[in-house]
């Protein structure tokens, strides 16, 4: 496997094993057509993929985040506003359009692993296409987050608040699905450090553009959703120059094709599934926190909902990342006709996964009480967060453990 400053060259072989390689895992017992060293070889290679794509999930979920950090400040309205704002987002548009992306997992990663290689950028075009025409129903569906939140019943102020951040965070739609399909357009050829690193300066200069739009602008939770939009362009700017312009890319983005117009009705045939497992996935986190508005307190519940999903999407990314691991591995060595290897990728990711849960949920507990300030001021919102807290740690393992196991089972 070549390496060309540092990061992994998409002109040689996926990160597989040696492709001659006589022993195939066979996934019964541990002592049948496997040795240690296949294990720790397996887990290395997963998890030098996994560190840089747990690092880029939540750098990436981190815009919001931050953007929420800074509107909690402004008070208990705005944070409810933004809450419940970006929760409508993700249930009409981001869950969409990441649900969609992530069939370039199985599409570019098998064609990557078969050495199909301009069929990896013929696959990211067509999603790229197809995310940008979804965008603008997805677009006036935003337009209107106000009125369709007063008409199920939600706090008006609250929802006015709402729709005002989605407004100003509509050309964001566009960015964000062109960042999953450049993402994965990537990752899939095992090249993930770019992305982490355009991530991370991404992330950085959010805080920095937060700070001046939220504080020193005036224009306060508005200047917050302006924010998410100007950081998500920066990213997929920095992405695609790389792409266009890195030679480890040249066998894979040839320029534009017009083969990406065709055959978009079986892109959808996995497209729609994925979309409809990762949508329902997320729905029943979000759906909780648009349920808090009708609760008696709801600028109250809302905050503290919010907090605590922003909590359990930040601890998730670390799964997620994991997740996009097992994905690629598995479509590479399915590419490559390597089933057994596929198997033993599952097994290795699984004992990584649960080790991964059992220690982030003791170290959520631990800091308990101090997680709640970094959001608000408001006493009674620090010390209900704390109560919550417990009852995350459960949910982090056990949702963790099952983002690993469809990222590798949608593929097998």
């Amino acid at each position: 496997m070549a390496m060309e400053g540092g990061e992994t060259t998409c002109l040689q072989s996926p990160l597989i094993g040696h492709q001659g390689d006589s022993h195939e895992f066979d996934g019964g017992t541990s002592g049948q057509g496997c040795c240690r060293r296949e294990i720790i070889e397996e887990a290395k290679k997963q998890l030098w993929l996994a560190g840089p794509l747990v690092a880029v999930s939540m750098l990436q979920y981190c815009l919001q985040v931050i953007s929420i950090m800074f509107v909690g400040h402004l008070g208990e309205l705005p944070l409810s506003g933004a809450s419940m704002a970006t929760s409508f987002a993700s249930v009409t548009g981001f869950s969409l359009l990441l649900g969609i992306g992530s069939a370039l997992e199985t599409l570019c990663g098998q064609a990557y692993g078969a050495r199909e290689y301009h069929m990896v950028g013929v696959h990211t075009q067509r999603a790229m296409l197809t995310l940008l025409v979804l965008s603008i129903p997805l677009a006036f569906i935003w337009f209107f987050t106000a009125p369709i939140l007063i008409s199920l019943g939600q706090d008006r102020s609250i929802s006015t608040e709402a729709g005002i951040f989605n407004r100003w965070m509509i050309p964001s739609l566009f960015a964000y699905g062109l960042l999953q399909c450049l993402n994965r357009f990537l990752q899939t050829q095992n090249i993930v450090f770019p992305i982490m690193i355009s991530s991370g300066i991404t992330a950085l200069s959010h805080i920095l553009v937060c700070w001046l739009l939220v504080f020193k602008s005036g224009l306060g939770s508005k200047g917050a959703a302006l924010a998410n939009t100007i950081s998500n362009w920066v990213n997929v700017f920095l992405l695609a120059v790389y792409v266009k312009f890195s030679p480890v890319c040249s066998k894979t983005w040839t320029g534009l094709s017009k083969q990406a117009l065709h055959d978009i009705p079986n892109f959808l045939k996995l497209a729609v599934p994925s979309a409809t497992m990762i949508c329902f996935e997320y729905w029943t986190f979000e759906m909780i926190v648009l349920l808090s508005g009708l609760l008696p307190n709801p600028k109250l519940e809302a905050s503290v909902l919010s907090i605590s999903l922003n909590t359990c999407w930040m601890v998730y990314t670390i799964s997620v990342g994991l997740g996009g691991a097992i994905s690629t591995r598995v479509s590479n060595e399915l590419g490559a006709k390597h089933p057994q290897h596929a198997r033993l990728a599952v097994w290795v990711v699984i004992i990584i996964s649960i080790s991964e849960g059992v220690v982030v949920g003791i170290a959520t507990i631990l800091i308990r009480h101090v997680w709640g300030k970094l959001y608000s001021n408001e006493a009674e919102v620090i010390k209900y967060v704390a109560k919550m807290t417990p009852l995350l740690a459960l949910s982090n393992f056990l949702d963790g453990f099952q983002c690993v196991l469809s990222g590798s089972d949608f593929l097998l």
